[in-house]
């Protein structure tokens, strides 16, 4: 049976809004249809959802993050990347286990789910455990084993789990879930190893991700080991024939621009991560104004420290204005348009996603107009971007199916969620830290 929204307002994308009652109609998890106004057709021969006051928006896309390092979630704050990461992160994720994965992914679920995310892309080991969490929550993910490769027993076992992965679960779920290979980064992938990655990833027919230029240290060692930047090293290796997707791009320069614009290397921008990591700031008005396709990550938990992309939406159109003291840049339209559409490409979804549109994908989000955030109301995308937040998420559907009703996800068990992950933080750093 289909599905008819009706709603108090309407963002099918960043130009065009129904501000105004609203109908959307659900079918076989597409959009057949949206217009202004109540629906048309015969109500008692579909299921009629009436939300007279919700604004109802395209679902958002996480475009980079580790989604079961909600469980090292304030373990190690106020440290820099590599001090953080060898210090606090490493020697802790050293005692994951799957179950660990399972259950830190399944959080991960439900906070974005409670955020408006429909659609996150991930890298971190363990994946298959985090795919079972992603079929079950009913959300997308965009999944991939992270690689590593310092050494001949490191890349033989990269490879075998990335092949075994993608095997497994490309277009599992309802095609909800698919595969990338994700080597981690230049400083802990060799050029031979990302050779063998370009062409796994050519073999298998699935784009791959990787961090890339995210801190001036990463940059210049790249430039001492090879003689070349980080973007130049990947184009060398041959990831730039790929569909190929780059997290953080902090450092880059006007080359590396042009060359990301000419192998359309799409960017996920980690504002919040970044900064908090002390990383720097991404050239994201640089990027867009060069035709590259930047999309929104929140990064891991433990580096953000939550899950809340409406956060990276008001951080992306207020950063970049403060640091180049130019209050055009990066208008709410253009970040929308990253939280959504350039996001659903840097997840290499597919062309009708990120939109409500007919023949788009039937993901979507309800947000309470109500809410003080959202009045008086001068106009509904600027209350999305500057003024809404997590809270304001009342209704998400996925593929036509609904997953969260009245704030709470349909489809898991929040209490069982809850507990397991406080006991398996206690395995790992003992009870009350």
């Amino acid at each position: 049976m289909k599905t008819v929204l009706e709603v108090g307002a309407l963002i099918q994308d960043a130009q065009h809004i129904v501000d105004g009652p609203a109908y959307l109609v659900m079918a076989d998890g597409l959009i057949e249809s949206t217009g202004a106004g109540t629906y048309p057709g015969d109500p008692a021969a579909v299921q009629r959802i009436k939300r007279p006051h919700s604004l109802a928006i395209p679902g958002l896309v996480n475009a980079h993050g580790h989604a079961a390092m909600t469980l090292l979630r304030g373990a190690g704050d106020d440290l820099p990347l590599h001090a953080w990461l060898e210090q606090r992160i490493f020697p802790l994720e050293a005692k994951l286990t799957e179950e660990a994965v399972y259950w830190g992914t399944l959080l991960a679920c439900w906070e974005m789910l409670r955020s408006g995310t429909t659609c996150f892309v991930d890298m971190y080991f363990f994946m298959h455990e985090a795919a079972a969490a992603v079929a079950e929550s009913g959300l997308r993910g965009v999944l991939s084993w992270g690689m590593v490769g310092l050494d001949d027993g490191s890349r033989r076992q990269a490879m075998a789990h990335a092949r075994s992965f993608v095997t497994r679960w490309h277009g599992a779920a309802n095609g909800r879930i698919t595969t990338t290979l994700g080597p981690h980064a230049p400083y802990t992938c060799p050029p031979d190893f990302l050779r063998e990655v370009a062409a796994l990833s050519a073999e298998l027919d699935v784009p791959v991700q990787i961090h890339l230029a995210e801190t001036r240290r990463e940059v210049a060692e790249c430039l001492e080991q090879y003689g070349c930047t980080p973007i130049q090293l990947v184009e060398r290796c041959g990831l730039c024939t790929r569909p190929l997707l780059a997290a953080h791009c902090v450092h880059v320069t006007d080359a590396d621009i042009e060359l990301m614009q000419q192998h359309d290397i799409r960017v996920a921008h980690n504002p919040q991560s970044n900064l908090k990591l002390a990383s720097g700031v991404a050239p994201v008005p640089r990027l867009l104004q060069a035709g590259v396709t930047v999309g929104l990550g929140t990064d891991g938990a433990a580096s953000n420290n939550n899950l809340d992309l409406f956060e990276e939406l008001r951080l992306a159109a207020t950063l970049h204005k403060g640091v180049s003291e130019d209050a055009t840049l990066v208008p709410a339209a253009a970040a929308f348009h990253m939280a959504t559409a350039a996001g659903a490409r840097c997840a290499f979804l597919p062309p009708n996603s990120g939109r409500l549109a007919p023949g788009c994908t039937a993901d979507v989000v309800l947000l309470d107009m109500q809410s003080p955030h959202f009045v008086p109301g001068h106009h509904r995308l600027s209350d999305v971007v500057y003024a809404a937040g997590a809270d304001d998420v009342t209704d998400v559907w996925v593929a036509g199916q609904q997953v969260l009703a009245g704030r709470e996800p349909v489809t898991l068990d929040t209490e069982r969620v809850r507990y397991e992950v406080i006991r398996l933080r206690e395995r790992l750093t003992g009870p009350g830290n």
